[in-house]
């Protein structure tokens, strides 16, 4: 039998692409397995789900080596797990070197598979390290041209953090603070909230 799966690790990444090649792979849709949440441990849904419906000699289909796992460690645990364990075929679709179907039957073809697959395993992983580095200095870097991250400041009037202040030793209601200054409960109630993130005019 033949299974795909499909990770993604963050919301903004699209699905589409890694199903597209699985069903031209000739996949059925209901063999198909989906995980959409965070790849940081191995607490995937879906994929234990396919563990647990392996057989020897079925056969994973996968669009790349990463979706197996987010590092090098990852990555080798559960192709080990999964060739040498549960004794099934793995096919990777973006570097057909990897397949285990076609390498299996001598002893150069796992050595090289293995090889290959620890190059493109710590590739992978540094190639991740690379970017959250960017990302960082992105950030450092937007941070020294006065950028502000998260929420913005809210403009509130002087008296404001007097009346927060009364409101918090329940001097004064939400009400009444928001009568004394003349906006709405709502508004007075949600700037109590964001205390924090107030800034006088």
């Amino acid at each position: 039998m033949r299974y795909g799966y499909v990770r993604v690790s963050t919301k903004e990444q699209n699905i589409d692409r890694q199903i597209s090649a699985l069903t031209l792979e000739n996949i059925p849709q209901n063999q198909i397995f989906i995980d959409r949440a965070s790849g940081k441990d191995f607490d995937r849904t879906e994929y234990q789900k396919l563990l647990t419906v392996l057989q020897a000699d079925d056969e994973i289909v996968i669009k790349s080596i990463d979706r197996l796992g987010r590092n090098y460690d990852d990555i080798l645990e559960q192709w080990q797990l999964l060739t040498k364990t549960k004794k099934v075929h793995i096919s990777v679709l973006d570097f057909p070197l990897l397949n285990t179907k076609n390498t299996s039957d001598t002893i150069t073809g796992k050595l090289i598979s293995d090889l290959v697959l620890q190059v493109l395993s710590y590739v992978s992983q540094m190639e991740r390290e690379q970017i959250k580095q960017r990302q960082l200095e992105g950030i450092r870097e937007a941070q020294k041209r006065g950028k502000q991250f998260g929420r913005p400041k809210i403009n509130v009037p002087p008296n404001f953090y007097d009346l927060a202040k009364k409101h918090r030793q329940k001097e004064i209601t939400i009400r009444e603070g928001a009568e004394i200054l003349g906006v709405s409960k709502s508004t007075f109630h949600n700037w109590v909230k964001n205390y924090s993130f107030c800034q006088k005019k």
